[in-house]
């Protein structure tokens, strides 16, 4: 069901419908491809669009016209082929931002394979758990990177032109820069690819704080490019971004090896984030849109005046905010600050495929704090966590999303996607939220245990299993520390051993030593006993009381 403002259970004003306690979208419903037989790769590039260049490498300049980049996707597809990855084999990719990330992509969704990618900061360790998961035949990586698979006997192709051979410890089977030089061949093995068959494997701490394979469909990235490109009436290819948020993320990897080329827009890529490499970029290029995450929103913020001193951000015209909502305090100082750039925010998940809510003009945007009004064709039910009832209109409880871009479930977890995913389809996202009488969404706290550091989730649980085989350590409680800059980093709670004098720092050490960076530890209490309830469950909230009376 559709939001119909002449139905007389809902309100056309909120979209909120008493007869069955659903919120419906208010924007305008987007007709989404009925042929079920339809992979993304198919339906973007079949998408007529006005686009020249597809990707600029911005410490290069080296350049990828669409016609370039639609030949090496082929002539990867048939590489890959040769090699023996068919539909439903998973293929690794363990890469910084690059403008062959989207190659890579693209071929391996076009021939039904399953991507599944990595951070790259992430540890040896790690990347071999996700592995042991997901079980991929193939990994797409790096030189440099290349020591993280080290002992996984995987055949690995080389993101680069140049590589070495000269170790035993790689099954190194060809390089990307090879792959694409190939000529495309016309008998490579073609497979019918199906809207519900699985495109991405993609990792994520969910609601419980433990990492599951997000199983997104080939419809659920169709129905995020089809809302996107109609929102931001993308098709002329006038558009030129700049790429920071990173691909292996469903941020950026929905927006930039998807939506921008089936908008036929341009894309500067930062293989990583350095503000002044970003806006040095932006003006070289004249970039017209930037997707941030809110610890560089307000970055531009505190340093608006030097900014503005050195940088020609004129062609500037809107910057997108996701990963978190930001506070009134926040927008109203970057809108201060660069009044020419209309400025907009969102809220999804990896588990909704990107998709969710989102502010589209000036005017939502400047109802602070909210994350903006429901997707087209997207259903939500605000329901109270206690009793299971929903709740109407200004009503706070745990967000429920329903729509095409909800996710398959989790990977080989029937457990965790039958706590997730009820039998109606119904999406419980473990944020709580409100939804007012004008249908605008609002964040207020979060279900879930999660830790967001600079936009990364940082699962709490993890961090706990790991401290707690310090020999030291008796008991261990992570929590979310409040920061301006970075919006939240992990504090632990540590009860030692009788007799030990374990310090901060030698319990920070030893976590860094075994996690991303990202998930380090950077303040250390130490406490008689960590709280917890009659179950054996952690009571977060009280340790996050404590530490904001010592604010």
């Amino acid at each position: 069901m559709v939001f119909d403002s002449t139905s007389i259970d809902i309100d056309p004003r909120s979209g909120f419908c008493k007869s069955n306690s659903v919120f419906y979208s208010k924007r305008k419903p987007v007709n989404l491809p009925c042929n079920e037989f339809l992979n993304v790769t198919t339906f973007i590039s079949s998408r007529p669009h006005n686009g020249k260049i597809a990707f600029i490498d911005a410490s290069t300049g080296r350049r990828l016209t669409f016609p370039q980049f639609w030949r090496g996707v082929e002539s990867v597809a048939c590489c890959l082929s040769e090699i023996g990855v068919r539909k439903g084999h998973v293929v690794l990719i363990l890469s910084p931002n690059s403008i062959f990330f989207p190659v890579i992509c693209q071929s391996i969704m076009s021939l039904g394979a399953i991507i599944t990618t990595a951070n790259p900061l992430n540890t040896p360790q790690e990347i071999r758990k996700q592995m042991a998961d997901s079980k991929p035949i193939l990994a797409f990586t790096t030189e440099s990177l290349l020591p993280k698979l080290s002992g996984t006997d995987l055949p690995i192709v080389i993101i680069g032109q140049h590589y070495n051979i000269f170790t035993k410890d790689f099954k190194i089977v060809s390089s990307l820069e090879d792959m694409m030089k190939k000529e495309p061949s016309g008998t490579r093995v073609k497979e019918r690819v199906s809207q519900d068959d699985t495109a991405t494997l993609l990792y994520s701490s969910g609601t419980t704080g433990v990492s599951k394979g997000v199983v997104s469909s080939h419809r659920n990235y169709i129905t995020l490019v089809q809302t996107l490109v109609s929102r931001y009436s993308l098709q002329n290819g006038e558009h030129t971004f700049i790429c920071t948020v990173p691909m292996f993320h469903i941020y950026g990897l929905g927006w930039f090896t998807t939506l921008t080329l089936a908008s036929g827009s341009t894309v500067v890529v930062l293989s990583k984030f350095e503000i002044d490499d970003m806006l040095s970029a932006m003006v070289k290029y004249r970039a017209t849109c930037l997707p941030l995450v809110p610890p560089i929103v307000l970055r531009l913020i505190n340093h608006a005046d030097t900014v503005k001193a050195k940088y020609d951000l004129r062609t500037l015209q809107c910057v997108l905010s996701g990963g978190a909502p930001l506070s009134k305090k926040v927008i109203q100082g970057f809108l201060e600050k660069y009044p020419m750039v209309t400025f907009m925010q969102g809220y999804a998940l990896t588990e909704s495929t990107g998709g969710g809510a989102y502010t589209d003009t000036p005017e939502e945007s400047k109802r602070y704090g909210t994350v903006g009004l429901l997707w087209p064709n997207m259903e939500a039910k605000i329901v109270d966590p206690d009793t299971g009832e929903a709740l109407p209109v200004n009503r706070t409880g745990e967000l429920w999303l329903r729509g095409s871009s909800v996710m398959k479930g989790y990977f080989s977890n029937p457990e965790a996607t039958t706590s997730t995913l009820d039998s109606e389809g119904w999406l419980k996202t473990g944020d709580i939220c409100y939804i007012n009488e004008d249908g605008f969404m609002f964040v207020v706290d979060r279900l879930k245990e999660l830790i967001k550091y600079k936009g990364y989730q940082v699962p709490p649980a993890e961090l706990e299993a790991l401290l707690v085989t310090h020999p030291e350590i008796a008991d261990a409680a992570v929590i979310p520390y409040p920061d301006e800059e970075v919006g939240q980093y992990p504090m632990a709670y540590v009860v030692r051993n009788a007799g030990s004098n374990l310090s901060e720092s030698a319990v920070m050490e030893f976590v860094s030593t075994q996690v991303a960076p990202y998930k380090k530890i950077r303040r250390v209490a130490f406490v008689d006993d960590i709280p917890k309830n009659p179950s054996g469950k952690i009571l977060r909230k009280n340790l996050i009381k404590l530490a904001a009376s010592k604010l």
